[in-house]
This record gives structure tokens, C-alpha cells and sequence, in this order.
């Protein structure tokens, strides 16, 4: 196939008028290559290379069935919505496509059914009320939405009333099993997606399939994962095991609508709450590998009850009502599933860590591997030809995947943009450690004067809410632009409201470090308080540094924090034409011997300086454009 000429083609119909990106075409070429012969890719391609469109054409191109799992939704609607259909219109052929979502986001036609009894209303998860016109307002949209899709609601349901209206994949009993199997929305969105010749998906609906080998997605010869240096943590959390409180609630609720004997889910009820209760005092922390004694027995004794419900589940006839043997069905699932899940935590192997997430109020047990090269191995790796792309891919990647030497191609193609010319990487040398008590006083005085002489114009990323609450409270006063935080508003809200608001400026965690694109003037300054490095008391990293012993620091540590600075300074050029500053307010990105150049070579290669007079001149000539 002409690989090459076809992507010169189709880029040639680009609004942009097809500019010449040698990069893009490397990689077009090499994803061609790793298709053809079965061989995996792990491709670097930094902002602007085009990244979409060079595995998009060689992997339409091939005949093969693509699945192409991305981070962010932003970019599966730009593949959907924008890309596919563009490159089927340049090729003049027909590209079928279809976009696959986890099972709860979209509505369950069942549980909408059984809400015309009036007793089940009653009991729905939406507090101690009867349902609000919210739920009517979602059972109105299911009679008439072709797709059941939550994100085509015109508003935005609370997590309450949309759990009264769909189900998760430990409930559903599947299609063969509900009365309402043939019409399903999921049912049929995999329908399409089993016809369609390129599929998209989100990482983390691609890590369930890969840790159930294959029972989520239909088969595929090719996947690509954009935003790869995520895969990892996203296989970690898919391959695990969760339980809280809230499973034996709902488990308890869904019975209670064909169980007469109260006394069964009542005590599943309390099973949930004991459950909540021991692990209250250890959230965020790593349980001991022998099992903490006050948790084996709330588990044991909460197995016993769930045991005891699914026996009782067993025994309600399979010839009742329709409704009725829905909700068998639904219940012996969640019963069997929190069973085995509440066994694995009662045994956890040598190759997982247990530990403890969430808030305070709803804490979570948590089950997870801490090497993912084996569920990778046996779900991926020997299945199909994987492409691993994204702007920054970590050093050791492939070994953290477990890809193994000779199977794999690895290449940079690095990006079309003259960074050299229009960004200047700062390091505040001046500035105090970060561990240092004067740092925060330090960094608001910082952060001030830069923002000054940008004219505003400001993303600026924190490693913690709590250093991004003090630095807005503190700078809100002092600037005459307006300061919007990430409290204020969703986040698709709160980027458009910086975009529409040129002289605004942003305040945010580590949510908009990747997966946001703020090209044009609305940017010029992006600062990043302190060097990402992960919390030395990270249940899975913690157990993974064990395991690496002295190499963990740059194993494990370094290559995470060079990544997310890296993703962190990305946000500012998006286009050939962006210009601005990435201000690192971290003293040991200049000072630690032992690691600043692993940091450095991992960032865009801009102008380097520690002279804040230099970064203040060359913000306020941009300033001073942007006003002319």
C-alpha cells in the first residue's frame, strides 16, 4: 500500500493546506510496517506531528479491523466526529466507524420498564424521597433517544438518578437473559461496533477488555493507544479488584424487590456499613500483606450475607413476571461478582497490593497487580499488533509493559515545531526549595510578577489543591484579570470560559496537565510550581519501589515525574504560530546533578534561561502584540 502518497493526499485537504510534516509521514510509514508484519510500535510523535491521521491511514489502509483506544474524550469525539469522516471523504471510499462506551453510559431500557411500578419508585437510589422529576425527566429521553448515550442528555444528571436508570457490568445479566436484550443500547452499540472497520473506545474500557481477554470488544486485529504513557496505570486499575460499602447497598436494594424475608438485606446493608467503617481510618494507605484481622472478619462475615442473598436469589422462580425475572437475573450477577471480588481481597496474591482509596465517606478496598507485563501477555501482547503512540512516551516504557526485546519497533519523530524560536523553557533558581518553609511566599511572588508581564494569559499547574486554593486566594486580590480556578465550573466549561476571556487566567491540579489544547493568544505563560514527582506513599508505587529496590528512584519515580512535567509544558504551543513561556518555579530542575538532565532531555526543546528580567521582557513583547 502507498502509505506515503495517500497520506500526502488526504493532509493535502487540510484547512491548514496540507503543510509538509516529515514527521507524520516517518511514523505513517512505520505503523504501515508494524501492521504488515505483526510486529508492535512504540512511537513518540511530538505535539503537531499529526499523530491521528498517520496511524489512521495505514491502518485503514490494511484491510484489518482497528480498535483505537484514547485517554481523553476530547479526542475520541475529534476521531468520530472530525478525522474519520474527513479521511473517508479524501479517500473516496467508505470508512465504517462507531464509538463503544462502557456499559453504564448508556441508559438500560429495563430499569427504565421496571420504574412504572410504583413500589420500585420507592426504592430507587435518589435519597429517602420518591423519584424527583429528574429521573422523569431521564425516562422521558430514553422513550425517544436512538442511542441511550448519556452524554447526549441536554443536562447533566447527578450520580443518583442515573444509577436509577442503567446498570454496570457486574449486574447485567447480558442479552440472552433480559427481556429487553434485543433493544438494548448497549447490546446494539456493539452490534455496530462488531461491524465496524475502525472502533473507538476509551483506555481504560480497552484495559477491561484486555483483562477479560476479549469479552469486552469485538475482535480486532490491530489496536492503536493514543496517550500511551497512561496504559500502564490504566491496566493496573482495570485488572483490579474494587469493593466498597455502595456494592452491598445496591446489591441489598435490587433484592429487595423479590425477597420477602427483610432480614437478608438488611444485613448486607449493615455488612456494607461495618465495611465502610474499618476501612475508614486507612484511606489513602497500603494494607499489610497478611490482612489486617478487623478487616478479614467484616469481609468473612460480609460473605456470608452475600451467600446467603445469592441462595435465596436462586430459589425465586425463573416463570415469574418479566420484570421479576429481570431482576433475578441482575441480582445473581452482582451477587456472584461481589463474591468472587470479596474472596480475592480475603486471599490477595503475592502479585497485588491491597489498599485503601477514595474519601472518608465512602472509602473503597482496592486489589491491584503491581506488575502489569503478565495481564498485558496473556491479553494483548500475543493476541494483535499494538501502536503505542503519544507526545511523550516515559524511558523504560516497554519493559514496564512487558514487551519483550525483538518485538517491537521503538522511533521519535519529534515535532514540526521551532520551539527553539518561540518558547523559553525558565527555571527559578532563585527560588527556595520546595520543601522550604519560605517557598509558597516565594512562588506567589513569582507567580505574580510573571503573570504581570504577560498581561495575564496564565495556565498555572499545581502539583496539589491545596497549593493551587492558596496561591488563588493570595494572587485573586493583587491581579486585575480575571482568576478562574478548577473549583469553579466542569471542566469543558472552565477551559472555554479561559479561551473566551483572552486576558483570564487558570488555576488547576493535575487534571488539565494533559488532555487540554489552549492554542493562540489566550496562552503564553504556563507555570508549574514543583517537579510531579509521586507521593513516596502511593499504595501501588510503593510496592512496585520494593520490587526495584536501589534502581527504583529511576525507574519508577523519575521517568513518572519527567512524563507529567513534560505533558504539563506541552499546553502551551499547540500551533506552529503559538509563542510563551514555561515557567518551572522548582529550583532542582537547574540544581540536582543527579537528575535535572533526564528532566530536561524529556521536555520540548525550547531556549533554556534562569534570568527572570529575560522571561519578563520576552512575555511583555508578546503582551504587547497580542493588544496591538
Amino acid at each position: 500500500m502507498d502509505v506515503t502518497g495517500t497520506l500526502a493526499e488526504v493532509v493535502a485537504g487540510l484547512p491548514s493546506g496540507g503543510e509538509a510534516r516529515p514527521g507524520q509521514a516517518v511514523m505513517a510509514e512505520a505503523v504501515a510496517r508494524a501492521i504488515e508484519s505483526e510486529r508492535h510500535l512504540v512511537v513518540q510523535a511530538g505535539t503537531g506531528t499529526g499523530k491521528s491521521l498517520a496511524y489512521l491511514v495505514p491502518a485503514v489502509l490494511s484491510g484489518e479491523r482497528v480498535v483505537v483506544a484514547t485517554a481523553t474524550k476530547g479526542l475520541q469525539d475529534q476521531l468520530a466526529g472530525k478525522d474519520l469522516p474527513f479521511l473517508a471523504a479524501r479517500l473516496g471510499r467508505e470508512i465504517t466507524y462507531a464509538v463503544l462506551k462502557g456499559r453504564s453510559n448508556y441508559v438500560c431500557l429495563q430499569r427504565v420498564a421496571e420504574l412504572d411500578d410504583a413500589d420500585d419508585q420507592l426504592g430507587l437510589d435518589v435519597g429517602d424521597r420518591p423519584p424527583t422529576a429528574e429521573i422523569k425527566d431521564l425516562v422521558r429521553w430514553a422513550a425517544t433517544s436512538t442511542s441511550g448515550d448519556r452524554a447526549e442528555l441536554s443536562f447533566e444528571p447527578s450520580h443518583r438518578a442515573w444509577s436509577a436508570v442503567s446498570v454496570g457490568p457486574r449486574e447485567c445479566p447480558g442479552q440472552a437473559k433480559c427481556p429487553r436484550g434485543e433493544i438494548c443500547f448497549t447490546e446494539r452499540a456493539r452490534r455496530a461496533a462488531a461491524e465496524a472497520d475502525v472502533v473507538v473506545v476509551n483506555t481504560h474500557l480497552y484495559g477491561l477488555d484486555v483483562a477479560t481477554h476479549g469479552a469486552v470488544l469485538p475482535e480486532h486485529e490491530v489496536v492503536v493507544i493514543d496517550e500511551a504513557h497512561q496504559l500502564e496505570e490504566v491496566i493496573s486499575a482495570t485488572a483490579g479488584t474494587e469493593i466498597a460499602a455502595g456494592r452491598f447497598a445496591a446489591l441489598a436494594r435490587s433484592t429487595r424487590a423479590i425477597l420477602t424475608d427483610e432480614s437478608l438485606t438488611d444485613g448486607l446493608d449493615a455488612a456494607g456499613a461495618a465495611l465502610a467503617d474499618v476501612l475508614r481510618p486507612s484511606v489513602g494507605r497500603r494494607l499489610p500483606p497478611s490482612g489486617d484481622p478487623g478487616l478479614v472478619q467484616v469481609l468473612t462475615t460480609a460473605r456470608e450475607r452475600a451467600s446467603r442473598i445469592l441462595d435465596a436469589v436462586r430459589k425465586v422462580p425463573t416463570d415469574g413476571p418479566a420484570d421479576v425475572a429481570a431482576r433475578r437475573e441482575r441480582a445473581l450477577q452482582a451477587a456472584s461478582t461481589l463474591i468472587e471480588d470479596v474472596d480475592v481481597a480475603l486471599d490477595v496474591p503475592a502479585t497485588h497490593v491491597a489498599w485503601v482509596d477514595g474519601p472518608a465517606d465512602t472509602p473503597s478496598l482496592q486489589v491491584t497487580p503491581i506488575d502489569v507485563s503478565e495481564v498485558l501477555a496473556a491479553g494483548l501482547w500475543g493476541e494483535r499488533t499494538a501502536i503505542l503512540t503519544s507526545a511523550t512516551i516515559p524511558a523504560g516504557l516497554p519493559a514496564s509493559l512487558g514487551l519483550a526485546d525483538g518485538t517491537y519497533e521503538q522511533l521519535d519523530v519529534g515535532s514540526p515545531f521551532d520551539y527553539e524560536a518561540n518558547a523559553l523553557l525558565y527555571c527559578a533558581v532563585s527560588m527556595p526549595d520546595p520543601r522550604h518553609d519560605d517557598y509558597e511566599a516565594a512562588l506567589h511572588r513569582e507567580l505574580e510578577s510573571l503573570i504581570v508581564a504577560a498581561g495575564g494569559r496564565t495556565l498555572a499547574l499545581f502539583t496539589s489543591w491545596r497549593a493551587m486554593d492558596l496561591a488563588a486566594q493570595t494572587l485573586k486580590p493583587r491581579l486585575p484579570w480575571k482568576v478562574l480556578t478548577q473549583r469553579d465550573l466542569p471542566k469543558p466549561a472552565l477551559v472555554e470560559a479561559f479561551r473566551d476571556d483572552e486576558e483570564s487566567c487558570l488555576f488547576a491540579t493535575l487534571g488539565f496537565w494533559q488532555g487540554v489544547d489552549l492554542p493562540g493568544r489566550t496562552l503564553s505563560l504556563v507555570t508549574i510550581d514543583r517537579l510531579p514527582f509521586p507521593r513516596p506513599d502511593e499504595p501501588v508505587l510503593q510496592a512496585r519501589r520494593e520490587r526495584a529496590r536501589a534502581d527504583a528512584f529511576r525507574t519508577i519515580d523519575l521517568p513518572r515525574a519527567a512524563t507529567l512535567l513534560a505533558q504539563g509544558a506541552g499546553r502551551l504551543i499547540r500551533t506552529g504560530t503559538d509563542r510563551g513561556v514555561v515557567a518551572v518555579l522548582d529550583s532542582r530542575l537547574a540544581t540536582a546533578q543527579r537528575y535535572r538532565w533526564e528532566i530536561v532531555n524529556s521536555l520540548p526543546p525550547m531556549r533554556r534561561t534562569r534570568d527572570r528580567s529575560e522571561v519578563e521582557r520576552f512575555l511583555r513583547e508578546l503582551r504587547d502584540g497580542a493588544a496591538a
